[in-house]
């Protein structure tokens, strides 16, 4: 499993559109990519925190193509809720230390 971790600081006045428009535009997108398992957002409570959004895949060359793909009309779609760029580290994850989520994740899939 790959995930992909993105920080992102919005505008806490738009965080309830932000969270709609991730809802309604972002999500659609992501469901129809091959190698998507689920997104996973946390979003602050306290204005100027940022917020934390996880997406997994089920290989890295499947979450590369969606970054070289989609992942810039996204980035646009998001632009206008940030107070700042979108900063994104990718990692493998080390599915024999969370096998209680891998069975949790795959049985809802």
């Amino acid at each position: 499993m790959f995930a992909r971790i993105i920080e992102i600081t919005p505008k806490f006045e738009k965080k309830d559109e932000l969270i709609h428009t991730i809802r309604q535009e972002i999500l659609p997108m992501l469901k129809n990519q091959p190698g998507y398992l689920e997104l996973l957002p946390f979003v602050p409570e306290i204005a100027k925190e940022k917020s934390v959004v996880i997406t997994l895949w089920t290989e890295k060359r499947q979450a590369e193509k969606y970054v070289n793909e989609v992942f810039p009309k996204v980035e646009q779609i998001l632009k206008p809720f940030l107070v700042a760029p979108v900063v994104v580290g990718t990692y493998t994850v080390e599915t024999t230390l969370c096998k209680n989520f891998v069975e949790a994740l795959t049985a809802v899939a």
